[in-house]
């Protein structure tokens, strides 16, 4: 009888350790479920973001690592045509980082948007849209994701992976944020340098 209760006691441990290691697979975007099993949609943002920089600069940043006008040490890009970019992202998530493949939708200058073609979630859709306000830009980021499971879908959604998404896309626009506005202030000192009486 103890022997029967060791081999139920090592199967329920290779069950859970299974279990633990499909999931983390999946959060990683190792492993491509799309079983549209209770499948709950989830929205994205909305986020804005006031840029000091014109509007075509954010969107030269935004789509450098895409067409290959910057390197970028988490995005590989697999397929590239005149609009459309096919690419995966490596995103750290704690003590792991999730793998996503992507479609880059973009229209220059004021629109980039990505449709998920694999990763953790089977369906996720995404938008930044550029709209230019005097000298700055205002940047609006939105889209929707899906996820399978019912109630523990919904439950995932609302605890982990939206907060997970919003602090993966807020911490990309501080750097774009950054980055732009150092450029944009570069740019107009070299002009003032240039033309001192454009200061006046």
């Amino acid at each position: 009888m103890t022997g029967l209760w060791i081999v139920i006691g090592v199967l329920v441990v290779l069950l859970v350790a299974l279990l633990a290691g499909g999931l983390l697979a999946l959060a990683m975007g190792r492993l491509h479920l799309d079983l549209g099993w209770g499948r709950s949609l989830h929205r994205l943002g909305p986020l804005r973001m006031r840029i000091e920089a014109p509007r075509e600069l954010v969107y030269e940043i935004l789509s450098a690592p895409y067409l290959g006008r910057a390197r970028s040490e988490s995005i590989d890009v697999l397929a590239r045509g005149e609009s459309l970019v096919v690419a995966s992202h490596l995103t750290k998530v704690h003590f792991y980082e999730a793998r996503t493949v992507e479609a880059i939708d973009l229209e220059p200058p004021a629109r980039v948007g990505f449709r998920h073609l694999t990763g953790p979630v089977p369906y996720a859709l995404e938008e930044f849209r550029l709209e230019q306000e005097g000298e700055e830009t205002e940047l609006h980021y939105d889209g929707e994701l899906a996820i399978d499971f019912f109630l523990l879908g919904r439950i995932a959604g609302r605890r982990w992976v939206i907060p997970q998404w919003h602090r993966a896309v807020g911490e990309h626009l501080t750097a774009v944020k950054a980055q732009a506005e150092q450029r944009a202030q570069r740019a107009r000192s070299r002009d003032l340098a240039d033309d001192p009486g454009r200061a006046d």
